[in-house]
């Protein structure tokens, strides 16, 4: 089976030399949900805008269900490739919430009753129909940041990935995504520092560290494994004890 993300020695310098990624392999097949884990500087935002060309890498190759990604090719892959991002307002820029989701399948040139389906399909899926015709910046955080996924949705692409999808979020609209997230028929990635997040969501874990991958495995595994944690500077809120809980 082709994975539906596919990275293959990928290695990566900024223009001043720093080289963020040195040579990383990972593969996700369709309908995991894999949470992406390391500490700061590890080389996550990086990999993750390798994955609908927003960089190219310096070596090695990321393909999308068999499709390299590349310049040719950048059009489909961000359709394929949804990305939310921590902050919602870096995504929502229209007058109403509907105007935000429909931007994205209007550029692929959806138009009437299709659009509109397409559109309320995407809002359906995290809640916010009722709120279509409010403007964004009415809406609490919380809100926002369900309607840019709703964004991303409306896309209908084979991978969602989410980048610190908790951060900012109370508990009661935490819990909301979270079920949100378990309910949609798609590929998750989920970039997080937030462990107990990713152990209830993602039976599959990455510690990215360094540029590279330095675990892959199930999440209680690697989340109990203290040495391992210390060793990338990962560590649990006070008194938690993971165990498999997806």
């Amino acid at each position: 089976m082709i994975p539906v993300l596919d990275l293959q020695g990928v290695a990566f310098a900024y223009p001043d030399g720093h080289q963020a990624l040195h040579g990383v392999d990972l593969h996700v097949h369709q309908g995991e949900r894999v949470a992406l884990l390391g500490p700061n500087g590890a080389g996550k935002t990086t990999l993750v805008l390798h994955l609908n060309g927003i960089l190219m890498p310096g070596l090695g190759t990321v393909a999308v269900s068999g499709l390299p990604v590349t310049k040719a090719n950048l059009l489909e892959i961000r359709r394929r490739v949804g990305i939310v991002f921590q902050d919602p307002d870096d995504q929502l820029f229209m007058g109403s919430v509907r105007e935000d989701v429909a931007f994205g399948p209007m550029n692929l040139g959806l138009r009437g009753p299709e659009l509109e389906a397409r559109v309320f399909a995407a809002l359906e899926a995290v809640g916010m129909a009722e709120y279509a015709d409010r403007p964004p910046h009415h809406l609490s955080f919380g809100q926002r940041r369900r309607v840019a996924v709703a964004t991303v949705l409306a896309m209908e692409p084979e991978i969602l990935v989410l980048d610190e999808p908790s951060s900012n979020l109370d508990p009661a609209s935490r819990r909301e995504l979270a079920d949100i997230i378990r309910s949609l028929d798609v590929t998750v990635l989920l970039v997080t520092h937030d462990l107990p997040y990713a152990l209830e969501l993602c039976p599959r874990s990455v510690i990215l560290s360094d540029g590279v991958v330095a675990a892959d495995g199930n999440t209680a595994e690697i989340l109990g494994d203290e040495a391992l944690m210390k060793s990338h500077r990962l560590e649990l809120p006070f008194g938690f004890v993971p165990s498999s809980r997806v």
